[in-house]
């Protein structure tokens, strides 16, 4: 789960960490009174999305200007009129994708004198199962970038859930982003804050980029990314309580609904399949056989019929499917309860792009007799393979 910059800058505060003073807009008559509780002499006007890149990104709309997602205003009015110019219009960032996304949100802050820009994050390292610090010299800039072409101005370290986070920690980043006299001890305090607010939050990154040192020498979070652990949101209701399902595909947003784990693709085979592992492997042979899949679509172990029908039905909402792949190996879960979820779906929706199903195990000649015996042009497979082969000849004739 994701958050807003300003929501995320809440957060971080509440823990001690430096940030600047600002205020969250979701009504263009609010924008002047928001920048006028600020000091100025500059405000910053940015975009709440959650995408990166906005600085770089434009809008569809004309009258949204051509200043990007993040801009710098010299006047209370000034702060306002780009906040109004930028509400309800469609930014396209690098992440967003061609279609972009609708800014519902305006966050105005005071301005801040930047000396250097660096660059901060606490990861999830998953093959080491710690917490690890990122951090590099080129902040300001896409870290990808960075990682491909000058790889030496990175540093990644992790940290031993034994111990915690322990001082000598923080100097190692401060020493790495060239850090000196009092900035060290500041970057210890700031990286211990960090680690603390990442733990207790159940948080899987907090990016920080870009990570200033102001022309005063103090370091301040101009910018901040967190995302959360999805299956840990049960034992945090207050950030929770900060989820923007409109930021949300909203496929996918259903499907957390119903316990579903779908994640929406750019192919053109929908994918039915039960344990992550068989879906990964559905999706790996579809590509083999020469196409897309559409989704990712763990229907879990333990589905019932009125989970199934409602996975269905989100595969076939997606407008860029032309054909469904449902692929169950029964252990747990049983063929003919998928067998007559896809029944069920189907009688409910229509099927207007061809199906092949393949079942096995569990109860799996109850299921194909179900299958058989609905009177609905179903293509039957005997394995994945099998399976693979005939929706992508369906699909691609």
């Amino acid at each position: 789960m994701n958050i807003h910059e300003y929501q995320a800058k809440a957060l971080l505060r509440s823990y001690g960490a430096p940030v600047s003073d600002g205020r969250a807009v979701l009504k263009a008559e609010d924008a002047k009174t928001a920048a006028g509780e600020m000091d100025g002499p500059l405000w910053v006007v940015k975009a709440q999305i959650h995408a990166g890149g906005r600085g770089k990104g434009s809008f569809k709309e004309a009258e949204a200007g051509e200043k990007g997602g993040v801009r710098l205003a010299k006047s209370v009015e000034e702060a306002a009129e780009e906040a109004k110019k930028m509400l309800g219009k469609t930014l396209v960032t690098h992440q967003t994708g061609p279609a972009g996304k609708q800014v519902n949100r305006i966050y105005i802050e005071d301005g801040s004198d930047i000396e250097r820009e660096l660059y901060l994050a606490l990861l999830v390292d998953r093959v080491t199962s710690r917490v690890s610090f990122v951090c590099s010299t080129e902040g300001g800039m896409d870290i990808e970038e960075v990682a491909a072409s000058t790889p030496e101005k990175i540093l990644s370290f992790s940290v031993d859930p034994a111990t915690g986070y322990m001082p000598f920690h923080g100097r190692r980043v401060a020493f790495a982003l060239g850090l000196e006299g009092a900035q060290v001890k500041e970057c210890v305090k700031l990286m211990g804050i960090l680690y603390k607010a990442f733990i207790e939050k159940d948080m899987e990154m907090l990016e920080i980029n870009p990570l200033i040192v102001m022309t005063d020498g103090k370091l301040k979070v101009l910018d901040a990314k967190l995302g959360f652990d999805g299956n840990a949101i049960y034992r945090q209701p207050d950030i929770a309580e900060l989820r923007d399902e409109t930021e949300e595909d909203p496929k996918e947003l259903a499907a957390s609904k119903h316990d579903l784990n779908y994640i929406a693709l750019d192919g053109e085979i929908g994918c039915m399949v039960n344990g992550a592992g068989l879906a990964m492997a559905t999706m790996d042979i579809i590509k083999l056989y020469g196409a897309e899949p559409a989704n990712f679509l763990d229907v879990g172990g333990g589905a019932t019929k009125e989970k199934v029908t409602e996975a269905f039905k989100i595969i076939t909402s997606d407008p860029n499917v032309k054909g469904i792949l449902v692929n169950i190996f029964g252990g747990i879960m049983r063929c003919d309860v998928i067998a007559e979820g896809v029944i069920a779906a189907v009688k409910e929706v229509g099927l207007k792009v061809p199906l092949v199903v393949r079942l096995e195990g569990t109860n799996v000649e109850k299921g194909k007799e179900i299958i058989n015996t609905s009177g609905l042009d179903v293509i039957a497979a005997d394995n994945l393979s099998d399976g693979a082969e005939k929706i992508v000849k369906a699909v691609k004739g």
